[in-house]
């Protein structure tokens, strides 16, 4: 066959042709002139012909100006436009016939009149971007003017663009004339925020100025509402407010009372806001002032530390006197703290935090003081506003010493809950990731427990076993949490069942039965919810198999999470009691006998250089006993 009865393939770069920018180009060249014309607009008494069925194409609102039957729907009929600037306009016009604004050369006040026709005639998607250019522009001079018209259009988004802008330049706000043209609702959504971080005594002097320019009726009253004088000096409230003659002397001896019964960080103090950043550095002028070898807990390296360095401490002592300070670069909104314990070896810590704005007055925030710790702490406690952070050990497993290797203070936006100073957790906390670890219990693989491996299990691998009648699998969590529920898979390659019960506790010492399975034959996916419950260690211990003398647990998790996060590679059947599983194909690794073995007992790491004993099987096929049974042997 020819090639001529192919038919050709054309390149794909000139298989499609877009000639959008030249329809952009052609009828921008309308704009000027009133050739074709049809309707014609009147703002501050200039003339803007125009094309009545462009700008119908372009928007709902001038298709129901321009064809909705009234009078603006007439051949040749002319719109008198009020309230509206005619240079404002013009760029309307032309980004209606060209979809293109040139923002950059246009004036700061042309800009809001763009913005707001933007607004009046629905165009979300040019006021969603000319809202975004003004949030690259924002000074000092001309922030508070961009809120007020923000907050009359309810954009949400460039509001909060510039209170976040006026926050980090407080004092600088104040002194700008802009402040003085706020309307009473702006003004008092910036300055009643807690992070509009300036000294009150400036915030007063504004506010003054403020209310002499605009003050009107009960206006004046409302604003200086907004002024917290307790956080004031006695000589400020004398010297400054009083001679004023804004504030009565009774709100002045209220403020004075309060100042003197209140406990300091009672008071309503404001901070600087700076949110998921770690503001516990030397870049925003944090130091440790108070604690031994300072210089490591701030540095950011929380990868090269061992027993001779790279951490801070202090002597635990019974008073409580010694641990480790730090001093804010200046006084911030927190919520959010993180601390590294040093955790080389199977150690635990408790501990303590308290925040304070003048090194006297001490608010405890974190209080693990009666709860074994360990590794990475993820904190949160309600909003405060602190300048100084103080850590105090109460107890360290190993010996009389608190380290800690790292430190991270920020406010997070991310929600979480506490029930008693405890945090609830959604997400899995007993995993290697959020610092939890197998501490009792037989296993081929450290840490198989919490490896989140679902899959990769048969009758050699994959799971942490105990002998029945003989200790437990005992899962110590990184810091104490609010539990209410739990998930675990049973070993599940043959009929078996098993039956167990579940403890939890915070010390190791003092123990809860959470779950009772000892009387119901189980098997496979176990999904248990009970009371909450403070844990920081989980103890599980097995009564029975129905196939040989060992418990065996491949997987586990707290909280216990949805069925579609954990159903992918789900070789069982979810289940809170015996269940019908399908016996699934797997893949079988005898190991050959003679060869060494490593089993990881209580964090402890055994060579077997011996052949495995035969299992108790009722199972022709090899049981999973052979790591617990090997181990006992030795």
């Amino acid at each position: 066959m020819s090639s001529n009865s192919h038919p050709l393939r054309p390149l794909a770069s000139v298989s499609e042709i877009d000639h959008i920018h030249l329809l952009s180009e052609q009828l921008g060249a309308l704009v000027p002139g009133e050739e074709y014309s049809d309707v014609t607009f009147i703002v501050e008494e200039k003339r803007f012909p125009a094309h009545r069925v462009i700008l119908a194409a372009r928007g709902h609102y001038f298709r129901a100006l321009l064809y909705g039957g009234m009078k603006e729907s007439q051949p040749q009929a002319e719109v008198t436009l009020e309230e509206t600037r005619a240079e404002a306009f013009s760029m309307l016009l032309h980004y209606l016939y060209t979809g293109r604004a040139s923002l950059s050369s246009a004036r700061e006040e042309v800009l809001l009149d763009f913005l707001g026709l933007a607004h009046r005639y629905g165009l979300q998607p040019l006021e969603d971007s000319t809202s975004d250019f003004l949030r690259t522009i924002l000074h000092t001079h001309n922030v508070c003017l961009v809120f007020d018209v923000a907050s009359l259009y309810s954009l949400s988004a460039l509001s909060e663009a510039c209170c976040t802008y006026m926050d980090r330049h407080a004092p600088e706000v104040l002194a700008s004339d802009g402040f003085l043209t706020l309307s009473k609702t702006a003004l008092l959504t910036v300055v009643q925020r807690d992070s509009f971080a300036a000294s009150e005594k400036e915030i007063f002097q504004a506010l003054c100025c403020w209310c002499r320019q605009n003050g009107e009726g009960g206006a004046t009253q409302d604003v200086m509402s907004a002024v917290r004088l307790p956080l004031m000096s006695l000589t400020e409230m004398l010297n400054v407010v009083r001679p004023s003659g804004l504030l009565s002397p009774d709100d002045l001896l209220d403020a004075i009372k309060t100042r003197s019964e209140s406990r300091d960080m009672d008071l309503n103090y404001r901070g600087i806001l700076i949110p998921e950043e770690n503001i516990a550095t030397m870049k925003y002028g944090a130091q440790v002032v108070k604690g031994e070898l300072k210089s490591a807990l701030l540095d950011g390296d929380t990868q090269n530390y061992d027993l001779d360095h790279g951490f801070s401490r202090h002597p635990i002592e019974e008073d409580g006197c010694a641990g480790l300070q730090i001093k804010l670069g200046q006084a911030y909104i927190l919520n959010h703290i993180r601390i590294l314990l040093w955790d080389r070896d199977s150690r635990s810590y408790s501990y303590y935090i308290e925040v304070s704005m003048d090194e006297l007055d001490w608010v405890r925030v974190v209080d693990h003081s009666k709860y074994l710790c360990r590794s990475w702490q993820n904190l949160f406690f309600t909003p405060r506003v602190a300048r100084y952070v103080r850590i105090v050990g109460t107890h360290n497993t190993v010996n009389k010493v608190f380290h800690l290797v790292s430190l991270e203070c920020m406010f997070t936006h991310h929600s979480f809950t506490l029930e008693k100073g405890i945090l609830v957790p959604n997400e899995n906390v007993a995993t290697i990731a959020a610092c939890s670890s197998v501490i009792e219990g037989v296993s081929r693989s450290r840490n198989a427990l919490l490896n989140g491996d679902t899959r990769n299990y048969d009758w050699d691998s994959g799971y942490t076993c105990h002998q029945l009648g003989s200790g437990a699998i005992v899962i110590q969590l990184a810091q104490p949490y609010s539990i209410g529920s739990l998930r675990l898979l049973l070993w599940d390659c043959d009929e078996r069942s098993y039956s167990y019960y579940i403890e939890v506790s915070t010390n190791q010492q003092e123990w809860t039965k959470v779950v009772d399975r000892t009387k119901v034959p189980c098997r496979s996916w176990q999904t248990l919810k009970f009371d909450k419950q403070p844990a920081s260690f989980i103890r599980i211990v097995g009564t029975h198999n129905s196939a040989n003398e060992v418990f065996h647990c491949v997987h586990f998790e707290c909280p216990a999470q949805s069925d579609m996060e954990l159903k992918e590679g789900n070789p069982g059947q979810h289940s809170s009691s015996t269940s019908q599983n399908p016996r699934r194909k797997i893949n079988r690794v005898v190991p050959r006998r003679g060869t060494q073995h490593t089993v990881y007992y209580s964090g402890m790491i055994t060579r077997l250089d011996k052949a495995l004993t035969p299992p108790l099987a009722v199972s022709s096929r090899r049981a999973p006993a052979d790591c617990v049974e090997s181990l006992v042997d030795t």
